[in-house]
């Protein structure tokens, strides 16, 4: 039986989700290839229509996009943004990235929620980032979201797991994929993540700022892999020392 993700009515063999900023265009296409992705995010701002250099074009086909809305401050702009996503490129996922601080860049949690419910009833499958909290999870859940995403450190800090024990909770009380998102920054950090039992995690900062981005992304894409085989292989946890080998029967015993 194949191990799929699934996040509503859509299925992916890969756990491994890109995000398409700080990327030259001309590697973008390498990175999804190393990485062996089938989910790629994009900023609506990266979709020029008419222009020479629409990212788009360097996107394979096969790969499925998830526009995300970027630049939105409130429930009613996300919304806006999304129809828009759709528009353009035919996109029913749709990350909600809802940022009124522009100091720590923090999603707001409670315009997330509105945005998911607008979303959900206009016929998005929504999957909003978001602060690790559980009653704002439930909330998402209940409006209708297909996964949650929490950002495990803050976006673009590349300080791995920061809010591991809060996203921990989501994966004890949330039936719903958990996909870390934002905060990663070494493939040590992603397999770490999937051993937890997370349903993907997303990368971007990480990888486009590696020097050589092929080679990072494959890295990555070997540790989400591993990182997943661990969990379904069942990690084993000991709060006190336990030996491997018996004690007794040895010498003067």
């Amino acid at each position: 039986m194949q191990d799929l993700l699934k996040i509503g009515r859509f299925e992916f063999q890969s756990r491994f989700i890109l995000g398409s900023g700080k990327y030259s265009l001309e590697l973008i296409d390498s990175a999804i290839k190393e990485a062996q992705a089938e989910l790629i995010t994009l900023a609506l701002r990266r979709v020029n229509a008419n222009g020479i250099e629409n990212i788009l074009d360097f996107i394979p086909k096969n790969i499925t996009l998830l526009p995300n809305t970027s630049g939105a401050r409130n429930a009613e702009e996300a919304l806006r943004i999304a129809r828009l996503a759709r528009e353009l490129c035919g996109a029913e996922l749709i990350k909600i990235e809802v940022i009124k601080d522009s100091k720590y860049l923090l999603p707001d949690n409670y315009e997330s929620i509105k945005a998911v419910e607008l979303l959900a009833k206009d016929g998005f499958t929504p999957l909003p980032y978001m602060s690790a909290d559980l009653y704002v999870a439930r909330a998402m859940r209940d409006a209708g979201a297909a996964a949650i995403m929490p950002l495990a450190a803050p976006i673009g800090s590349n300080k791995g797991l920061c809010a591991k024990e809060f996203i921990q909770i989501l994966l004890n009380e949330i039936n719903l994929p958990i996909i870390v998102d934002a905060g990663l920054g070494t493939p040590a950090q992603a397999c770490e993540a999937m051993q937890m039992g997370v349903a993907a995690v997303m990368l971007n900062t990480a990888l486009a700022e590696a020097k050589n981005i092929p080679l990072m992304a494959r890295a990555f894409a070997l540790a989400v892999k591993a990182g997943r085989a661990g969990y379904l292989a069942g990690l084993a946890r000991e709060n006190e020392a336990r030996a491997s080998s018996p004690l007794t029967g040895f010498l003067r015993d």
